[in-house]
């Protein structure tokens, strides 16, 4: 299987990730949508906001619509580089080359810390350290939102995932293997899934208790509150 992060660095990333959701359906453009607009409710006027895996920006002029300060991380240099020219009008705004799972910034540095459209998937990283990592730099009081795919977006995923493969976004779907929640291309591409129940045993010996919420019946959001 090829290596994912990889794969995003050289394949998903700056102008090809934004024909990406240039060519979303209307559907997959409203779960988009709804993704920022469920986070925005979640964010306090003037809030600092950590974007892990922010892609070239994508939403982040909406965060900074509301929040007081955005810093999104990506692992994708080509990423950032567009990105900063996405950004130029926004201040207070800043794109940093960073690991999400090796977070370069001290405790509690955060009011809010977002993973939204798939990304504790996508990332490919070891997940629990990621999601210590992310309460690690969330204040207390704070909270972090990770995103997946609900089962009931399963067929306009596909559809969007196919139109990506039709424009050489993406490798040729393999059908023989793509089911349950998993898209596999025939160049070693691999989308997965975040369930609820997975999403618990990750979190199971840590000391929180998740709210999940669905939205949109196209995406299931896990939200971390850290306590004092």
């Amino acid at each position: 299987m090829k290596d994912s992060k990889k794969y995003y660095a050289e394949k998903l990333s700056s102008e090809r990730l934004q024909m990406c959701y240039e060519i979303a359906p209307p559907r997959v453009k409203q779960y988009l949508d709804a993704e920022v607009e469920f986070v925005l409710s979640k964010i306090h006027p003037g809030n600092s906001v950590l974007d892990l895996g922010c892609g070239y920006g994508r939403v982040i002029p909406k965060i900074k619509s509301k929040a007081g300060k955005v810093i999104g991380i990506d692992n994708s240099l080509t990423n950032l580089i567009m990105g900063k020219g996405f950004l130029r009008n926004y201040s207070r705004s800043y794109f940093c080359l960073m690991d999400a799972a090796e977070l370069g910034f001290k405790d509690n540095s955060f009011d809010v810390v977002i993973a939204i459209q798939n990304g504790l998937s996508a990332f490919k990283v070891n997940q629990v350290k990621l999601i210590n990592e992310a309460i690690r730099v969330t204040r207390y009081g704070g909270i972090v939102l990770f995103s997946s795919y609900s089962q009931k977006f399963w067929r306009d995923r596909l559809k969007w995932f196919q139109l990506q493969a039709s424009h050489e976004l993406l490798g040729e779907i393999d059908y023989d293997k793509t089911k349950d929640g998993t898209i596999i291309c025939k160049d070693g591409f691999k989308a997965t899934t975040i369930s609820e129940e997975y999403f618990i045993n990750l979190v199971n010996h840590m000391n929180v208790k998740p709210i999940i919420t669905e939205v949109d019946n196209s995406s299931i959001f896990f939200e971390i509150n850290k306590k004092y």
